[in-house]
């Protein structure tokens, strides 16, 4: 029954559009509501918490979208200046609604974007994606830590060798604490014939 609705809502949409193109009307675009943290399923709840203070960070107009402007003032202050056409091409290239602003959901695509290396090598995407990956200053030596730590996991679990490392790794640490606690006893024995 719920496909029904929905196959109705979106035909009754598609009328309602036709009716207004063949009166001449501006037909306004409807979104629906959208859960970042189950479309985005690539990213912890973690890293979308730190993304979203990024974000607001910049959103200087406290609208919810990062405008023409507040891209370019937070291209300045990450150190990658953009000119206009180059901030304009950023916008467009994950502004899916076409209101010429960067949402919360679209500045996440840029992230996605990256993680998937779909993003020029030179554009200022890469380069914003570069440089508000981890900010130590708001999640701490320790936070960036865990961000660190992530990235080898995840990097690691593509490595064929990776259990076999992590194996002699491990012999080694045993092989260090039981000669450590070899020593340990020879002295304590040394002690008692003294």
């Amino acid at each position: 029954m719920a496909a029904t609705d929905e196959l109705s809502g979106i035909l009754s949409r598609r009328q309602e559009i036709n009716e207004k193109l063949e009166e001449g009307l501006e037909i306004k675009p409807k979104y629906k509501f959208v859960n970042v943290y189950t479309e985005f399923h690539e990213f912890s709840r973690k890293e979308i918490k730190q993304y979203e203070v990024t974000f607001n960070k910049f959103d200087e107009g406290r609208d919810g979208f990062l405008d023409l402007t507040e891209v370019k003032r937070m291209m300045e202050r990450l150190g990658a200046p953009q000119t206009h056409l180059g901030l304009k091409a950023m916008i467009a290239e994950v502004d899916e609604d076409g209101d010429n602003k960067i949402s919360f959901r679209e500045f996440l695509l840029i992230y996605r974007k990256a993680r998937a290396g779909e993003l020029e090598s030179h554009s200022g995407l890469e380069a914003l994606a570069r440089l508000t990956e981890i900010n130590v200053e708001e999640v701490g030596v320790n936070g960036a830590k865990n961000f660190f730590e992530a990235k080898i996991e995840e990097l690691s679990k593509s490595n064929k060798f990776h259990d076999e490392i992590i194996q002699e790794q491990e012999e080694k640490r045993r092989e260090a604490e039981e000669k450590a606690l070899r020593r340990q006893m020879f002295k304590e024995k040394a002690a008692l014939f003294q």
